[in-house]
């Protein structure tokens, strides 16, 4: 691209590159795993925690949880048809006012900080009992407190994981997957070695059913309700087993966080995340936790492994007791691995809710800065690692402390959001999918299934208030400070707007690259990539269409608008302001949204210029495209358009990179245009003449099968090339015309 902006048509020399963190797009396995790491880590500490609170029948309640997950997955996926960023937020916000969003979010955002630490001090007290063990079969004393221990330890991985998401996603949520491989060949080992174990022994008996005789509540497991005739009521008390069990599903809700960075197709990928995520938590959580049920006595669990559930099944196995102590070894370091990875999850989902309040207004725009180097938003991270270092640190490594104080989130996260989808059904009609069992009467739609989830999640929710006394004392005093905050931070933003008159909604934040000129390197875009023309985000249906049918394996997409300069401004330099300006700011937010719900990436790029046609063609053959694409003009119709940019081609410097225009109009078929050389195409009736003429010609005396058709083509533009030279042009221009009328 030319360097000289004072000869018409020529573009400025500085060219903006933009950079923004919705744009990092993850294949839906990896999507599972960081969901997982969270979900499936609950397998190390659920089931002992659950046994401590409800007795021997509470293996039975954390599989009914699992199983319960698939209700709760339907209510996610369906907002999540609604909503690209389809967290909890912005459910609530829409059914119920920003009031109870603010509410609701206050609480998830505790569960959050939660779930990194009851997850790694879980981790460090596994590893603390290992090396506790190994240490006095060397007769020698540990020369640590386990508990001391576990929380040295969760600092340092909680400070790892948040190093990995300061770089971005796809460095953590590639940990994530080699994590939940390498846990999988322990879950497999598990389900093999578990039945092999019952069958040897043969008197193995399942856990006594979960019948509200069969419940023995745990000292701290009733909170207020104890001395009270509640307990003593069936459903109560198995609403209150089930509250108890209900930390075995958190990790949920970070399956709307991750939808965002969900690769197209988007629901069927979550589908598929969905769909892993809860099979996985079935077997890897439930089943495995009613093995141990079965084969370590409830006693055991209770005084020996409450904390170490999975590592006592481990020394529970039949064979020789060396090979049980290798397996143990390796359960304490898969358990290590993927409870760390929980801390990954945790921090990835808070920063997900926390980005989508940013933009609401709710929080202060400073904390959306992205990182300059990765264009990550490492102040909403930083604030969630520093909160989470601070809850390990206060709990000193205490497991069921922490487990205690967790489930208080994330249940109220669960109820407000199946509400909120639940009143959604009564004001919006354009899901793409729908929690199942629905029974239509009329006009009206029942919705069975969704309307139960919601009334379970309702009951749990509030026996978790009356059974977990200091999970909410806690948790509601960590609610309000936070909704305090935000609230305080809504109003502060809402008066600068009212200062700047500004009336819409926060836009994205992007990182600028300022570069002298375009070319692929800078936009990491391949040779034949498609080239996106924007000017005004009320007319993007062409650029909606490109991500549609794009495929990504074999073309990038880049995203284009002209910053028109005058002709005289080539004496001045342009300042940073001028080229990305605000409106350049607003425009590219619509380019990201449009790209988060397709789920496809797209390179982002402004260009200053007097023409705006030689700009377009000028980044077209600088990024060597397959393809430019631009919508239809409200000035100019579209064959003007189209000749107008053919005469921008023709004024480049040879050689000329030659590619495809597309005018895409939202009411009518494209236009497709070719740059450059190329074959014509045909009318079928031009071709049968063509062949005619062929098949009369090659019978003449002398030429037989040595013509082809391309020899009578080469003859017939010979000839209309000395009818223009030679007196003809006049007759040849209006067998032309009349041409044209017939197309």
């Amino acid at each position: 691209m030319s360097p000289d902006i004072s000869r018409p048509g020529s573009t400025t020399a500085k060219v903006v590159v933009a950079t923004t963190v919705a744009l990092s797009f993850i294949s839906f396995w990896r999507g599972a795993a960081i969901v997982l790491s969270d979900l499936a880590s609950s397998a190390f500490y659920a089931g002992g925690i659950a046994e401590v609170a409800v007795g021997p029948a509470a293996p039975w309640f954390v599989l009914a949880v699992m199983l319960f997950s698939f209700a709760v997955r339907s209510v996610y996926m369906e907002s999540c048809s609604m909503f690209v960023r389809g967290g909890v937020y912005i459910v609530v916000k829409d059914s119920m006012g920003p009031f109870m969003a603010r509410l609701s979010v206050s609480a998830l955002v505790f569960d959050y900080i939660l779930t990194g630490p009851i997850s790694v001090v879980s981790a460090g007290a596994y590893l603390g009992h290992l090396l506790d063990e190994v240490a006095k079969m060397m007769g020698q004393s540990f020369p640590f407190n386990v508990n001391y221990f576990a929380a040295f330890f969760a600092i340092l991985v909680t400070i790892y994981f948040w190093w990995m998401n300061i770089k971005g996603i796809h460095e953590s949520s590639g940990k994530a997957l080699r994590i939940m491989q390498i846990t999988t060949v322990m879950v497999v080992a598990l389900l093999i070695w578990c039945p092999l174990t019952i069958l040897l022994r043969g008197h193995v008996t399942l856990p006594p059913p979960p019948l509200p005789r069969n419940m023995q509540f745990g000292p701290s497991a009733l909170g207020w309700f104890k001395g009270t005739i509640w307990p003593s009521i069936p459903i109560v008390a198995l609403i209150i087993a089930f509250g108890h069990s209900l930390l075995s599903m958190s990790g949920f809700e970070t399956l709307a966080q991750v939808y965002r960075e969900i690769a197209y197709p988007k629901m069927r990928n979550l589908s598929r995340t969905a769909n892993i995520v809860c099979w996985y938590a079935v077997v890897c959580t439930g089943v495995i936790t009613l093995f141990a049920g079965m084969i370590i006595s409830p006693d055991d669990i209770r005084n020996l492994y409450a904390d170490n559930l999975l590592g006592g099944l481990a020394m529970r196995l039949a064979g020789p007791e060396m090979l049980r102590l290798l397996f143990h070894l390796f359960v304490v370091i898969v358990g290590v691995l993927i409870l760390s990875g929980a801390v990954n999850t945790a921090i990835i989902g808070a920063n997900g809710v926390l980005n989508r309040v940013a933009e609401d207004g709710v929080l202060l725009d400073w904390f959306r800065k992205p990182h300059k180097r990765f264009g990550t938003t490492y102040r909403i991270v930083n604030t969630i690692v520093l909160l989470q270092l601070a809850t390990i640190i206060a709990s000193r490594g205490d497991v069921y402390l922490l487990g205690e104080a967790y489930a208080f989130g994330v249940v109220w996260s669960f109820f407000l959001k199946s509400l909120g989808v639940l009143v959604l059904r009564r004001q919006r009609h354009d899901q793409e999918y729908k929690f199942p069992f629905n029974i239509r009467l009329g006009n009206v739609e029942i919705p069975l299934g969704l309307g139960f989830t919601t009334i379970v999640l309702g009951f749990v929710a509030i026996a978790n208030i009356f059974s977990k006394e200091y999970a909410t004392k806690y948790g509601i005093g960590f609610t309000l400070v936070v909704f305090a905050v935000f609230t305080i931070s809504e109003r502060v933003n809402a008066r600068k707007r009212a200062l700047q008159h500004l009336d819409k909604k926060p836009l994205e934040e992007f990182n600028l690259d300022h570069q002298p000129q375009v070319n692929a390197g800078t936009l990491h875009a391949r040779p034949g990539a498609v080239l996106v023309a924007v000017r005004d985000y009320h007319n993007m249906e062409h650029l909606r269409k490109v991500l549609h049918k794009t495929n990504l394996k074999r073309h990038d997409i880049v995203v284009m608008t002209v910053r028109t300069i005058s002709a005289g401004a080539g004496e001045y330099d342009l300042s940073d302001d001028q080229i990305f300006s605000d409106y350049e700011k607003e425009l590219f937010s619509h380019v990201v949204e449009m790209a988060e719900k397709e789920g496809k990436p797209v390179e982002l790029l402004v260009v200053p210029a007097v023409n705006p046609f030689d700009a377009m063609v000028q980044s077209a053959a600088k990024l060597k495209a397959s393809r430019l694409v631009t919508g239809v003009s409200a000035r100019m119709t579209s064959e003007e358009l189209a000749r107008r940019i053919g005469l921008a081609w023709e004024s480049l410097p040879e050689p000329r990179h030659a590619f495809s225009l597309e005018v895409i109009s939202p009411d009518r078929p494209s236009m497709y245009v070719n740059l450059g050389p190329h074959p014509p195409r045909l009318w079928p009736e031009d071709v049968d003449r063509l062949h005619d003429l062929w098949r009369r010609l090659s019978g003449e005396d002398g030429i037989g099968s040595r013509l082809h058709h391309r020899d009578i083509v080469g003859v017939a533009l010979r000839r209309l090339e000395r009818d223009l030279s030679e007196g003809e042009r006049d007759q040849v221009l209006r067998d032309l015309t009349d041409e044209l009328r017939k197309s």
